[in-house]
C-alpha cells in the first residue's frame, strides 16, 4: 500500500482520489500526530464489507465447504456441448 503525509494529500488530492478509484489501491495518509488513515473507493469498500459479512457467517461458511465437497467428489459441473455453445455464442 502506498503512503503519503496528509499534507501532500490534501495538496493534490484530485490526483490521488483518481488513482485510488481507477487503480483500486487504498492509500494509507500520515499524519504527524501518528494516527495515520486509509482511502479506498467506494466499490472496494463495500467489497470488503461483503468479504468479511461472508466470513463471519459460520452458516453460510458451512454452505460454501459442503458445495467444494460435493463439487471435488463429483469433478465439478461440466456443461453440455449444446450448454457450450449457447455461453459462447457459436
Amino acid at each position: 500500500m502506498d503512503s503519503v503525509s496528509v499534507n501532500k494529500f490534501r495538496d493534490n488530492l484530485k490526483s490521488f482520489v483518481e488513482q485510488i478509484v481507477t487503480e483500486h489501491s487504498p492509500l494509507k495518509v500520515t499524519r504527524r500526530s501518528g494516527e495515520d488513515f486509509v482511502v479506498v473507493s467506494a466499490d472496494d469498500w463495500d467489497r470488503e464489507q461483503e468479504t468479511l459479512f461472508v466470513l463471519q457467517n459460520k452458516s453460510l461458511m458451512k454452505q460454501i465447504a459442503a458445495s467444494l465437497e460435493t463439487h471435488t467428489k463429483k469433478g465439478g459441473y461440466k456443461p453440455t456441448q449444446e450448454e457450450m455453445d449457447e455461453i459462447t455464442g457459436i
